[in-house]
């Protein structure tokens, strides 16, 4: 990474960028699909975004931390929850992702289906 780490932009979106799993480029390494922020008018840093699946893993992983075990050993209610975050987060809108989230969530596509199914007839859906 070539960009001044001290700027004030930088330390601004870091948070950000750690968050969503992107990466921080200088601004003369961006890519046609990267992110260029400009300070005062002069690019300071590119942001790249990570590809969906990597996005899916970085949120699974970011879970993990905040339960503070993996999430196969969560109970049954806690694992519905997680189902429940991850829908509103688009987490099945990637390719395979009920497959990468009962994975990691030691269960069943079915299951996983199923939770979803349960949480959207409460709704009224």
């Amino acid at each position: 990474m070539t960009e001044p780490a001290d700027h004030p932009l930088v330390a601004a979106v870091k948070p950000l960028v750690d968050a969503m799993g992107a990466e921080l480029l200088g601004p003369d390494e961006a890519q046609p699909d990267d992110v260029v922020l400009a300070w005062e008018g002069e690019d300071v840093i590119a942001v790249r975004l990570p590809q969906l699946s990597e996005s899916l893993d970085h949120i699974l992983a970011a879970m993990e931390r905040r339960h503070g075990m993996p999430l196969a050993e969560l109970d049954r209610r806690t694992k519905q929850s997680v189902v429940r975050a991850l829908e509103a987060r688009g987490a099945f809108s990637v390719r395979h992702g009920v497959e990468t989230v009962a994975g990691a969530l030691g269960v069943s596509r079915f299951t996983v289906y199923n939770y979803l199914n349960r949480e959207n007839a409460a709704k009224g859906e």
